[in-house]
C-alpha cells in the first residue's frame, strides 16, 4: 500500500512537536496496529504494523508466540504449538515468534486516519513528556534562567521555557518579593515524572543555588582549580563558604572574591545583598573550625570523637563575636564543619589578678574566708581581755 502523503504528514508533525521522526513512526505504528485489529481482526490477535520510509509502503503482520510443548495454549489467536509454527518455518523454536502477513485493505487508509487519530495523539504527548523530561533531567541540580510566569498563593510558577517549573515558599529567599515577568535565576532541585509530566522543583533558597552561582562567576571553580568543599547557608541572612585550592599557585580565597571583590559582589546583587563569609579549608577539624567561626579569636577547644562534638573557648570580649546575632555565627560554622559546637567564656583567662583586686570583686569564697579570719581575731582579742581581768583580781 503506497502512503507516500502518510509519510509526508507523519515528517511534518515530527518536526512540529520537536519529536525525531523515528519516534512518531513507532507511535503512528502502534496506532496503525490497533486499528487494523479492530476493523479486521479479532481482539486475541497481536498485530504488528510498519512504515516503510524508503519504500513508501506499510505492512502488516499477525504475530504469534511459540509455546513449548509442555505449554498450554490459552490464546489460539496470539499462540502456537512447536508443531504448528513449524509449519511455516521448521527452524523455529519455542519462545520465538512467528509472524504472517496479512493483507492491506483498500480502504485502510481512510479507516486508519480516522481510528489511529486519538492514539496517535496520546503517544506524541507521552512522547513530548519524555523528550522534556531527558532535557530537564540533565539540568538537574544546575542553574537555569526563567521568567515569572504568576504567583499561586506562596508558591510561584516560573516559566523555563519548554516548561513550567514551581517554587515552593521553603526553596524561596525570605523577604525576597517575585511578581510577573520578573527574570531570575533559579537552581534545578529535581525533576520527577508525573503520569501529567515532569515535574520541576525549582529553589533559590537552596545552599546549592549559591554555590552554583559561584561556579558560573569563577571559572577556576568549573575548571576544577577551585573547589567548594562546604557550604551552610541560612537563606535571605548569611551564607559561610569553604574553598580550597587544587592548584599551589591559586589563592582559593582571593580567587573567588575577586580582584576588588568582583565576583562576589555578582552574586551577591543575585541575592539582594545576603553576606557571605568566604573561608580557607582546613583539613585539620581544629583549623576549619578556628576559621569557620572567625574573625572571633578562640583560646583553646576540646573535643569529643564520640559525639562529634567540641567545647569551645573564647575570650569574654570575643564571646558575641563567636556566637553571633542569634547565635547564627556558630549554627553555621557547626552546619560547615559537622561538628556541635558548644561556645564558652574563658573563666580562667578572664579572671582578674588578686594584687589588683578591688574589695568588692573578691569572690565568694574569698569573702566566707575573710569573715573567718575576722571572728579567729576577734575570739583572740575577747580571750586576752579575760586573761587580763583574772590577773588583775
Amino acid at each position: 500500500m503506497q502512503i507516500s502523503e502518510f509519510l509526508n504528514a507523519i515528517r511534518l508533525l515530527a518536526e512540529e512537536k520537536g519529536l525525531s521522526q523515528e519516534i512518531v513512526l513507532e507511535a503512528v505504528e502502534a496506532a496503525l496496529a490497533a486499528a487494523y485489529r479492530k476493523d479486521y481482526g479479532k481482539p486475541g490477535q497481536i498485530i504488528r504494523v510498519e512504515l516503510n520510509p524508503e519504500k513508501n509502503l506499510m505492512n502488516v503482520w499477525q504475530v504469534y508466540n511459540v509455546l513449548a510443548e509442555d505449554e498450554e495454549k490459552t490464546n489460539p489467536e496470539a499462540q502456537f504449538t512447536i508443531e504448528e509454527a513449524q509449519k511455516f518455518n521448521k527452524k523455529v523454536k519455542a519462545a520465538e515468534t512467528i509472524e504472517i502477513p496479512l493483507e492491506v485493505k483498500q480502504d485502510f487508509g481512510r479507516v486508519a486516519a480516522q481510528t489511529a487519530k486519538q492514539v496517535i495523539i496520546q503517544r506524541l504527548r507521552e512522547a513530548e513528556r519524555e523528550v522534556l523530561y531527558e532535557e530537564f533531567k540533565s539540568k538537574e541540580h544546575k542553574i537555569v534562567n526563567g521568567t515569572v510566569q504568576r504567583v499561586e498563593g506562596q508558591n510561584v510558577i516560573v516559566d523555563l521555557g519548554k516548561i513550567n517549573g514551581i517554587m515552593l515558599v521553603s526553596d524561596q529567599i525570605p523577604n525576597e518579593r517575585y511578581f510577573t515577568g520578573q527574570r531570575i535565576k533559579v537552581y534545578v532541585k529535581d525533576v520527577e515524572e508525573t503520569a501529567k509530566g515532569p515535574r520541576i522543583l525549582a529553589s533559590r533558597g537552596a545552599a546549592e543555588f549559591v554555590q552554583g552561582l559561584f561556579a558560573q562567576e569563577v571559572p577556576e571553580i568549573e575548571a576544577g582549580s577551585i573547589e567548594i568543599v562546604g557550604i551552610s547557608r541560612e537563606a535571605g541572612s548569611r551564607t559561610k563558604i569553604a574553598v580550597k585550592s587544587n592548584d599551589a599557585n591559586l589563592d582559593p580565597v582571593g580567587s573567588v572574591v575577586g580582584q576588588r571583590g568582583t565576583r562576589v559582589q555578582s552574586v551577591l546583587s543575585e541575592l539582594n545583598g545576603e553576606k557571605i563569609d568566604i573561608i580557607l579549608y582546613d583539613e585539620d577539624i581544629e583549623g576549619l573550625i578556628r576559621n569557620a567561626l572567625s574573625p572571633a579569636s578562640i583560646d583553646k577547644i576540646k573535643f569529643d570523637k564520640k559525639n562529634k562534638s567540641a567545647k569551645i573557648w573564647v575570650p569574654d570580649d570575643q564571646l558575641s563575636l563567636a556566637i553571633g546575632k542569634g547565635g547564627q555565627n556558630v549554627r553555621l560554622a557547626s552546619k560547615l564543619a559537622g561538628w556541635d559546637l558548644d561556645i564558652v567564656k574563658d573563666e580562667i583567662k578572664n579572671k582578674p589578678e588578686t594584687r589588683n583586686q578591688k574589695p568588692e570583686d573578691k569572690t565568694e569564697e574569698e569573702k566566707e574566708q575573710k569573715t573567718t579570719d575576722d571572728k579567729s581575731e576577734s575570739q583572740e582579742v575577747t580571750d586576752t581581755d579575760e586573761d587580763k581581768k583574772t590577773r588583775t583580781k
